[in-house]
C-alpha cells in the first residue's frame, strides 16, 4: 500500500516516514513547508509542496501515486497561539481537513490515521484520562482537533472508511540526530534553547494543584509514536473496518520541574529555572490511560523520559 503523509516534513512526520517505510509501506509526502523542512524527507520519497486547501493539487497527487491510505499530521498546533489567534486556527486546521477528507472520498481512499491530541480532553477530573472520558477542550487548538475527529468519524460512517484517531500526549526525543525537535513551543527544546542562549529555562506557573506546583504531563518518545502510527495504519488495512480513537502515551506523568531536572542531569549542570506566569489553556494534569491501544492493537511505549531527553540533547547539539 501507498500512504500519503500530510505534514511529513515536520518533526513527527519525519519519524513516521521512516517507520512506515521500515514496515514495508510506500510513502508520499504533502507538506506546504511553512514549518516543515524538506531535508527531513528522504530523497527517494516523493514530496509535494502543496497547500492541503488546494483540492486539485491534492487530487492529482493521490491519483498519480495510487494512494490507498492517509496519515493526516499537518496542522497548526500551539495552544497559546490558538488562544491569541482563534479564527486563524479554525481556518487553517478545519478548511484543510475538510478538503482532504472530501478529496479522499472522491478518490476512493478508504483508510485514514488522524493525528489528534490529548488537548481534546481539556481539564480532566482525574490524574489519568481514558478515551471515553469527557472531551471539553480548553483552547481553539484542542477544539479543532476534536472537530477534526468528528469530521473523520462522520465521513467514515457515510462513505465506508476505516479510520483511527491517535490522541498524542507530549511528544519528545529524537530517533536520529538529524530529526530533532526545534519547536518554539515544546518544553524540552525550550529548555535547550534557553541553555544555548545562556538564559534560565522558564516554568509557566508553579501554583497548580500538583505535587510540586508545576504542570504534569505524559511524555512519549517520538519513535514510539511513529511506531504507533504503523500499528494504527495496519489496523485500518484489516478486513474488518475500524473506527476508534486511541491515546498514545505511557500512562506515566512527569512535572515540568521533573523534566528540567532530568535535562540538568543529561546536560551536566544546574539549570536554575525561572518561574513566570501561567500560559492560557494549560490544565494541571494530562496523563494518558494507554490501556485501550495496548489491549486492542498490541502497541505500548518502550522508551522512558531519560531516553527522550538524552536523544533530544544529542540531536540539539548536532543541529
Amino acid at each position: 500500500m501507498t500512504w500519503l503523509l500530510t505534514g511529513g516534513a515536520g518533526y513527527i512526520g519525519a519519524h513516521v516516514i521512516r517507520a512506515l517505510r521500515t514496515s514495508g509501506r510506500d510513502v508520499v509526502v504533502a507538506d506546504d513547508l511553512s514549518t516543515g523542512v524538506a531535508s527531513r524527507v528522504p530523497t527517494d520519497v516523493p514530496l509535494a509542496s502543496i497547500d492541503l486547501g488546494d483540492a486539485t493539487a491534492l487530487s492529482r497527487l493521490i491519483n498519480e501515486h495510487a494512494v490507498s491510505g492517509v496519515v493526516h499530521l499537518a496542522a497548526k498546533k500551539a495552544v497559546g497561539e490558538s488562544v491569541e489567534r482563534p479564527l486563524w486556527y479554525y481556518r487553517q486546521n478545519m478548511d484543510r481537513i475538510l478538503t482532504l477528507v472530501e478529496t479522499m472520498v472522491d478518490a476512493g481512499v478508504r483508510n485514514m490515521v488522524y493525528s489528534s491530541s490529548a488537548a481534546v480532553y481539556g481539564m480532566p477530573e482525574g490524574q489519568q484520562v481514558a478515551e471515553d472520558d469527557a472531551t471539553a477542550p480548553l483552547s481553539p487548538y484542542g477544539e479543532t482537533k476534536l472537530i477534526g475527529e468528528w469530521v473523520v468519524r462522520d465521513a467514515a460512517r457515510a462513505h465506508g472508511m476505516s479510520w483511527t484517531s491517535l490522541r498524542y500526549f507530549n511528544v519528545a526525543g529524537a530517533g536520529a540526530d538529524d530529526l530533532g525537535d526545534t519547536s518554539a513551543f515544546n518544553l524540552i527544546p525550550l529548555v535547550f534553547r534557553a541553555v544555548s542562549a545562556g538564559e534560565r529555562p522558564k516554568i509557566f506557573g508553579d501554583d497548580y494543584e500538583t505535587p510540586d506546583g508545576t504542570c504534569v504531563r505524559d511524555y512519549i518518545h517520538v519513535s514510539d509514536l511513529a511506531e504507533a502510527h504503523v500499528t494504527a495504519a495496519a489496523a485500518t488495512e484489516g478486513a474488518v473496518p475500524i473506527a476508534r480513537a486511541y491515546n498514545v502515551g505511557r500512562g506515566v506523568g512527569a512535572s515540568v520541574r521533573e523534566v528540567i531536572d532530568v535535562a540538568a542531569e543529561v546536560i551536566g549542570r544546574d539549570l536554575d529555572a525561572e518561574v513566570v506566569p501561567r500560559r492560557p489553556g494549560d490544565p494541571p494534569y494530562l496523563v494518558a490511560s494507554a490501556q485501550r491501544i495496548r489491549d486492542e492493537l498490541g502497541w505500548s511505549a518502550t522508551r522512558d523520559l531519560p531516553d527522550m531527553v538524552r536523544s533530544a540533547w544529542s540531536a540539539w547539539q548536532s543541529a
